[in-house]
Formats: C-alpha cells, sequence, structure tokens
C-alpha cells in the first residue's frame, strides 16, 4: 500500500516551486487583463491546470506549446461537436470526454488539463465560437507568457527539436 503515496516527482528547490507560481500568476493575470481589455472571455478554469504543466514542468512533453494549444483545441472541438449530437447527459460526457482523450494521444497533442475542456463545453454549452474565445486565444495566450517567462529564467521552452 505505501507504493501508492510514494512521491516519485524529484524534490525542487523551494525558489523554483515559488518561481513557478509567480509564473502561474502572471499567466493567468494577463489573460484575465486581456479579457477586460478585449471584452470577450478568454479565462477557463483548465487554463490554471495547463499554468502548473507549463511554469512546473516546462521540459514535459504535456506542457509543449502544440500539446497546450492544440491539446485545448481537439478536446474542446469534440466536446463541441458531442453536445451538438448528443444530449446533456452523463454518458455522453464521458463519451466526449473519452473521445478528447483518445483523439489528443492519436495526434500526439495529449495535454491533461484539455481532458476537463468537454466538461466545461457540455456545463456552459457555447457555441463554436468558444474555440477562439476563449480556447485559441486563451492558450496562445499562456503559452506566449510561458515562453517569454522561461526565457527570463533561462529555462528552455519550448524544448528544442534535437536532431535524428
Amino acid at each position: 500500500m505505501r507504493h501508492f503515496f510514494f512521491r516519485h516527482q524529484p524534490a525542487i528547490q523551494i525558489g523554483r516551486g515559488l518561481i513557478a507560481g509567480i509564473g502561474g500568476l502572471v499567466a493567468i493575470a494577463a489573460v484575465g487583463a486581456l479579457t477586460n481589455i478585449v471584452g470577450e472571455p478568454l479565462l477557463m478554469a483548465p487554463f490554471g491546470a495547463s499554468c502548473v504543466l507549463i511554469f512546473s514542468v516546462a521540459a514535459s512533453p504535456l506542457s509543449q506549446p502544440a500539446n497546450v494549444v492544440g491539446g485545448h483545441l481537439v478536446a474542446t472541438f469534440v466536446g463541441l461537436v458531442l453536445r451538438a449530437l448528443l444530449p446533456n447527459e452523463w454518458w455522453a460526457v464521458g463519451l466526449a470526454v473519452g473521445a478528447a482523450i483518445a483523439l489528443m494521444a492519436a495526434l500526439r497533442i495529449t495535454h491533461p488539463p484539455a481532458g476537463a475542456n468537454p466538461l466545461v463545453v457540455f456545463a456552459s454549452d457555447p457555441g463554436f465560437d468558444f474555440l477562439i474565445f476563449p480556447v485559441l486565444t486563451g492558450s496562445l495566450i499562456l503559452v506566449a507568457v510561458g515562453t517569454l517567462f522561461h526565457r527570463f529564467g533561462k529555462v528552455e521552452y519550448p524544448l528544442q527539436r534535437k536532431p535524428a
């Protein structure tokens, strides 16, 4: 039973954790501020989880820009299509989440926070413009802030493609 509680994540210096938290703060604040400026909603709950990956584990394949933006777009699109075709029932939500996971995996753009996007879609029943505001715009802002933030901190993000 003890293996359930073993922490596989390596220990980090407290300063790195604080810097990751500041990165999330800056990214969500930037998205929130731009929401007020452009008058379109750019924030959604899964973006908080995206910030955990972008700022705390920047070297993870799941944190890379293609995964962040692509995962959010694909998962939301699946949610929107299935919401248009199916009733707003528990089994349809489950089907949408499962289909989003499968499609992200098949396209190699898995981004775990995006797995929540079909839940958001079924709960709020937005139109297809939801793909642009907040999904595409918000995820691009998160990646841009992450890129700038990590440059100043001398952290490689996004990862460079390794020669074959």
